[in-house]
């Protein structure tokens, strides 16, 4: 039985789901297991209550720290709170663990707790890497930032239920299983030229991408599945999904990298 919970996420996240989980739950309906091919801060997956999760992104240091809070919470979470001194909250000390960051190569409690820090004290809590792979948000000139714990520590009992794993969208789709429903929440089409928003992470998410995303949806749902997309409300998106039902949201914005766009916007959702 899906049934709402209240538990926000540990990251700051753009465009993340907190607020419209209880409508995006009711549209999910009762299933077994939920599929994310974009989870981001995971806040779908921590706002609903399936039996069972696939969480996937392609995001690698996200992934990484999901895993890492799953298999090793408490060294995590002792190293989250040693890096959140408030000794380190300064333009210096960030741009020190933002190199060190991104010279970690490794899957390490160390790099995942260095991302945490780095999503609470970056510019609006953006998570952005240039074409080398390299986070390069500017630092946020916040007074004061506090560890997430609590929020970690519920993720943490409710990630025994999840998988998490580091894959496009076109892969994700090839592992459902009979049981599944699968929820959707892309880099979203911009609303003008200059408001693209594409470097979730390396790769670019493009026309391309968000055409493929739709095959994808409408692919599955001749399988039986039912999948739900979050995008921007536009001609566009309307013509890509042209095979759903369409729900319509106005949300308010709360990160970007202009105060301008800091506002309401048209959303839609998508029933495959």
């Amino acid at each position: 039985m899906n049934k709402k919970i209240e538990s926000k996420p540990f990251l700051k996240w753009a465009g993340g789901k907190h607020k419209l989980v209880p409508i995006i739950s009711d549209k999910l309906g009762s299933s077994k297991r939920l599929v994310e091919p974009f989870v981001g801060s995971g806040a779908v997956f921590m706002g609903t209550n399936f039996d069972n999760y696939l969480l996937c992104d392609a995001n690698n240091d996200l992934i990484d720290l999901f895993n890492n809070l799953k298999t090793y919470s408490q060294d995590l979470i002792k190293e989250t709170i040693t890096i959140f001194e408030q000794i380190n909250n300064t333009e210096e000390k960030y741009y020190e663990l933002r190199d060190e960051f991104n010279n970690l190569n490794k899957k390490s409690i160390r790099k995942s707790s260095l991302f945490i820090y780095l999503n609470k004290h970056a510019f609006n809590g953006l998570c952005r890497y240039n074409s080398k792979g390299k986070f390069n948000v500017p630092y946020g000139r916040y007074k004061t930032t506090k560890a997430p714990i609590a929020e970690m520590i519920l993720f943490a009992e409710k990630s025994k239920l999840a998988e998490f794993i580091c894959c496009n969208f076109e892969e994700t789709f090839s592992k459902l299983e009979v049981g599944d429903v699968i929820y959707c929440d892309p880099p979203y089409v911009p609303l003008s030229i200059t408001s693209s928003f594409t470097s979730y992470h390396i790769s670019q998410f493009g026309a391309i991408q968000q055409e493929s995303l739709a095959r994808c949806a409408n692919d599955a749902k001749k399988l039986g599945y039912k999948v739900l997309i979050s995008n921007h409300d536009t001609e566009y998106t309307r013509k890509i999904y042209a095979n759903a039902t369409i729900n319509t949201l106005e949300v308010r914005r709360s990160i970007s990298s202009k105060a301008e766009t800091r506002g309401i916007a048209k959303e839609l959702l998508a029933i495959f």
